[in-house]
């Protein structure tokens, strides 16, 4: 079974002249798929553009909260039209970030609903990020349409976990569940149901034990599927299987 990594950003700088290179080895190091995942109108162009040169890269594109103080008229317009492309199979990375605040909250939360608003429209999967932010993050998801998606980097309580998997929500999980301080994720990994379970990298950020500290790539998933697999009591083949045919079904790849 091969491994699909639902969250990363090769379009990252710190890739430079190794990403098609370690892009192109992926196959071989056992992950079959790859979502690339745009925070602004520059990076979902360049996933779009991965999409293209990999047969197993999809992507989603999106304006990250960071990214919210650049959204204009004309550049979600130019994110919307990159919704219709066929390897395009999700609107994110979209939410909420209080603990940098790069981009001030109210225009934060602007953003978030206006593409939410937009996925609902065009019946899109959203993927979320939130930070320090949990009960806007809530707030705003149940006044919106929005009935598909996935919190990703997941780090929230069971109770919140609850409600989002009520809501029709997957849940995703990274390294720092590998990270000795991942206290609460032993409480919430094994509680999310095996149909809505998925794992990312994040990369190139949170690399899991044992590389933590280095820059992640979609090879250090298997220490991040391992590490669920223990939690929840099932081999390795099978935490494998769970999260690919999960992921496959999320992103509508068959």
């Amino acid at each position: 079974m091969m491994l699909f990594d639902t969250h990363a950003h090769y379009d990252d700088d710190r890739f430079g002249e190794n990403r098609d290179a370690l892009l192109a080895s992926m196959p071989s190091q056992g992950v079959g798929y790859i979502t690339n995942v745009g925070t602004d109108l520059e990076t979902s162009l360049t996933t779009l553009e991965l999409t293209r040169r990999f047969d197993f890269v999809y992507g989603a594109v999106g304006f990250h909260p960071h990214q919210a103080k650049d959204m204009t008229n004309e550049s979600l317009d130019r994110i919307v039209a990159m919704l219709s492309e066929s390897k395009i199979r999700a609107l994110g990375e979209i939410g909420l970030d209080y603990h940098y605040d790069l981009s001030e909250r109210n225009i934060q939360r602007e953003a978030f609903a206006r593409q939410l608003d937009i996925a609902s429209q065009l019946d899109m999967p959203v993927i979320i990020h939130e930070r320090e932010a949990c009960k806007d993050v809530m707030d705003i998801l149940r006044a919106s349409k929005v009935g598909r998606g996935v919190v990703h980097c997941s780090g929230g309580s069971r109770e919140t976990a609850r409600e989002l998997l009520d809501m029709g929500f997957h849940i995703s999980f990274t390294g720092v569940i590998t990270f000795s301080n991942a206290k609460r994720a032993y409480e919430v990994v094994p509680y999310i149901p095996s149909d809505r379970i998925m794992a990312e990298t994040d990369c190139p950020y949170l690399t899991p034990v044992p590389f933590r500290g280095k820059t992640n790539h979609s090879g250090y998933l298997k220490y991040t599927v391992e590490k669920m697999a223990e939690m929840r009591g099932v081999s390795f083949e099978e935490m494998a299987d769970i999260t690919t045919r999960n992921a496959k079904l999320f992103y509508g790849i068959d």
